[in-house]
């Protein structure tokens, strides 16, 4: 039997042909000298890779080293792998002449994918989801979906509860250091400070899950006590709660500790038992076949440039205080706590990470590249094919409309609605010029008018681009937001 090079986002027994297979696993320190992760991002990702060689032990070699290649040409084993999760990894791979197989860790085969996407005008996540739920025979009564319809969504998008500063749910199980932790944290201590290596963020506690037991506790844990809750309110913000019923479970898929495919049938099982309602458990599953299998796909489907693409001309750098996490420099409430998340947790969940982080970028006009990269280095989640259709496509809008139908743009209303940030801000959502003119309102009129030529024919645009025609104060908005500029709001 080959050893089986498994990297660091391949830890789960899922990438392995046989529970006895021999393993390589590698340690390099030049992936962190190229790029300034988050340090709670670095420390999960190493804690994850040291605790799997504790548990294989002697099934495995392990070898700390600076590159990738130096450690599979020394090699005296046949070694095989399974398909990377990026362009430059599958390169690696293929130069070191290392048996290459299919790709483990999704639900969708890629060739059922092509299949799908070939010939289509479009490509739209509600599309391939219907199709996967068919082909896997999730959530179908027979011929149909279960409840009659294929997607719940809004019934899903309630605002949080009056009044409330934290969801009524049990906390998830928490984690508990132990020495492999302590001795991660000693080393990237030492990395710092005498080999000049660099990272963003704060250190903090380890809150995500390293192990595949910590990752199973925290699912079984989530499909009891935190699912009911989670479809109702998976798009609301409290300033206070920031994990709200959310699974916290994407860095466990994305490190390889879980398969997908186990978490869709545990969630259907408590469906079918009448433990969760249906739209709790259709939001999380379309969540894990739908969404992460399509960015997944599309990550390959698309031109290797795809992660170039910029068709709204956005060319403004990320500003400093953006991009190193400079959250008291920021006034307006939602975005100075959602980037104080970051810096603290290396994490927020989907909606401060679309409607506050992506949304008041594309108003601005940054690099969508350049917003791409800082989400892959900036969330313990993050990776090159997580985050490029997620963003270039989706957040930013850069492709003009191949994955995605209109741009995820809106004014401070949005916000207002789904959160309890706007109360206790400076700045108002219902004004959008002078000084308590709200940045997400004033950059929204301001990005339609600077976008106007693109966006016209978009019939999803027809009223807002109405809209932007009967203001009567355009031209000083739109020279109020000229003259903020990259200043932090």
């Amino acid at each position: 039997m080959t050893r089986r090079w498994l990297f660091a986002d391949q830890l789960g027994p899922h990438f392995l042909d046989d529970p006895a297979q021999p393993v390589l696993l590698i340690e390099s320190k030049a992936v962190f000298r190229r790029r300034v992760f988050h340090r709670q991002k670095a420390h999960l990702v190493l804690s994850a890779l040291r605790h799997r060689a504790a548990e294989l032990g002697d099934q495995a070699v392990f070898v700390r080293a600076d590159t990738y290649g130096e450690v599979v040409r020394a090699q005296a084993d046949d070694l095989s792998v399974c398909h990377p999760t990026s362009r430059g990894a599958r390169e690696l791979v293929q130069r070191l002449g290392v048996e290459l197989l299919p790709p483990r860790g999704f639900v969708t085969a890629p060739q059922d994918f092509t299949t799908w996407a070939n010939g289509r005008r479009g490509l739209r996540m509600e599309d391939f989801y219907r199709d996967a739920r068919q082909r896997h025979g999730v959530l179908m009564d027979g011929a149909e979906p279960a409840g009659g319809r294929w997607n719940l969504d809004a019934e899903n998008r309630l605002p949080p509860p009056r009044g409330v500063t934290r969801l009524d749910v049990p906390d998830p199980p928490e984690i508990h250091e132990d020495d492999i932790d302590a001795a991660v944290r000693e080393d990237l201590d030492r990395w710092e400070r005498d080999d000049g290596i660099k990272f963003l963020g704060h250190d903090g506690p380890r809150l995500f899950p390293a192990t595949r037991d910590e990752a199973l506790a925290r699912l079984r844990h989530f499909v009891e006590h935190r699912l009911p809750l989670f479809g109702p309110y998976e798009d609301a913000m409290l300033a206070g709660d920031p994990f709200l019923a959310h699974s916290l479970l994407s860095a466990a898929f994305n490190l390889g500790l879980l398969d997908p495919l186990e978490a869709v049938e545990l969630t259907e099982a408590a469906y079918r038992a009448g433990d969760v309602e249906l739209p709790g458990a259709e939001g999380f599953i379309r969540q894990l076949i739908g969404w992460r299998d399509f960015v997944w796909h599309l990550y390959w489907y698309f031109e290797p440039g795809y992660r170039r693409s910029n068709e709204l001309h956005a060319t403004r750098p990320v500003p400093k205080w953006f991009a190193e996490l400079d959250a008291d420099a920021v006034e307006a409430r939602c975005l100075s706590d959602v980037l104080a998340g970051v810096r603290d947790r290396g994490w927020v969940h989907h909606i401060p990470r679309l409607m506050v982080l992506g949304n008041y970028a594309m108003q601005r006009g940054w690099r969508p590249g350049a917003m791409s990269d800082w989400f892959h280095r900036a969330f313990v989640d993050g990776y090159e094919w997580v985050m490029t259709a997620n963003v270039v496509g989706m957040s930013q809008y850069a492709d003009a409309g191949r994955m995605s139908t209109k741009p995820y743009a809106s004014g401070g209303a949005y916000i207002n609605r789904m959160s309890d940030y706007c109360g206790g801000c400076r700045y108002d959502p219902k004004v959008r010029v002078g000084d308590d003119a709200c940045p997400y309102t004033a950059g929204y009129w301001a990005f339609l008018e600077r976008n106007e030529e693109h966006l016209r024919a978009n019939h999803r645009m027809r009223q807002p681009m109405q809209g932007l025609h009967r203001l009567t104060d355009l031209d000083a908005l739109v020279e109020q937001e000229t003259a903020r500029g990259s200043r932090a709001p």
